[in-house]
């Protein structure tokens, strides 16, 4: 059952399939629309050339964007080998061909190169900011700007298939990796060179494509058949330890209260009476509950 509070405001998280060639905004506001959701936001954006999994979160579940952005992701990239471009991507210009001549047993080989603690140099056609002004604007203009390399996390790099000059890989990451800078050093390393020609993301977190719906599905229900695909606020917390309190001090916590309750410190999702999420907070070694982050004051109903 989602979480509805009273009048058209909508609280949820639904699982888009993205299609390619939109952008992540164009799809959240699509779906709004289809929703008709007043508040709305995504938790990580996807590139128009990528696919597949983009959570976005409606009413007070974007409150909580920040547990999905910090999530660790994973995909299935598609490697164009032989073939440079601009932009890493299939985007991009044509800058540099070269034979593919390499083996399963070579790339087999070159990926643990690329596997756990990394650092890679942001790509110039990149949403990051230098001096106020994203770095694709500046690519825009010709500008190269030099970039500090940054620490990633690569947990799998698995070949999915590979004939003649495309290689498919599952890439399991952590969040700020550029799998289209991944893709070019990989070409690099196999001394080939190589563009990202496709990209589908597969996972956020513990949230799953297989469990996501389609634009043009969602588009084709009905009013309350789309609702039906809102997920419970709380879906975005499932990885943080549950206090219950009951209904005296959830009426203190929900208004902002501190509260000593005890237990283990730490991050906490927090519910009162029937089970109703009232928010995160941080309780501290002395056991005291700190509200971090409250849910609006509503009625439950039906979603």
């Amino acid at each position: 059952m989602a979480r509805r509070r009273k009048g058209d405001a909508v609280d949820g998280v639904l699982l888009l399939d993205k299609p390619a060639a939109i952008t992540s905004n164009l799809a959240l506001q699509q779906t709004r629309r289809l929703l008709n959701a007043a508040k709305a936001g995504h938790a990580g954006t996807l590139d128009p050339l990528a696919t597949g999994l983009l959570p976005l979160l409606f009413g007070e579940a974007t409150k909580f964007s920040a547990d999905l952005l910090d999530a660790d992701k994973e995909y299935v990239a598609t490697l164009a080998l032989g073939v440079r471009t601009t932009t890493a991507d299939a985007e991009g210009e044509v800058v540099e061909t070269c034979p593919v001549a390499v083996t399963r047993t070579q790339i087999e080989a070159v990926l643990p190169r690329f596997t756990g603690a990394i650092e890679q140099v942001p790509p110039m056609h990149s949403a990051l900011k230098r001096d106020g002004r994203a770095l694709y604007e500046y690519a825009r203009a010709g500008v190269e700007l030099e970039r500090a390399p940054r620490p990633v996390f690569i947990a799998a790099l698995e070949v999915l298939d590979f004939a003649g000059d495309r290689l498919r890989l599952r890439v399991a990451c952590s969040k700020g990796t550029y799998v289209r800078t991944l893709a070019e050093d990989i070409g690099a390393a196999l001394g080939c060179g190589a563009h990202l020609a496709a990209l589908t993301r597969t996972r956020v977190g513990p949230l799953r494509l297989a469990e996501a719906v389609a634009l043009d599905t969602l588009g084709g229900e009905s009013p309350e058949a789309r609702r039906a695909y809102l997920l419970p606020v709380d879906t975005l917390l499932a990885g943080l330890p549950r206090v219950e309190l009951a209904e005296t001090k959830a009426r203190r916590f929900a208004h902002g209260g501190e509260l000593d309750v005890g237990g283990e410190p730490g991050r906490k999702r927090v519910y009162g009476p029937n089970d109703e999420l009232l928010g995160t907070a941080e309780l501290d070694a002395a056991g005291v509950l700190r509200p971090q982050r409250l849910i609006a004051l509503a009625e439950v109903v039906p979603g």
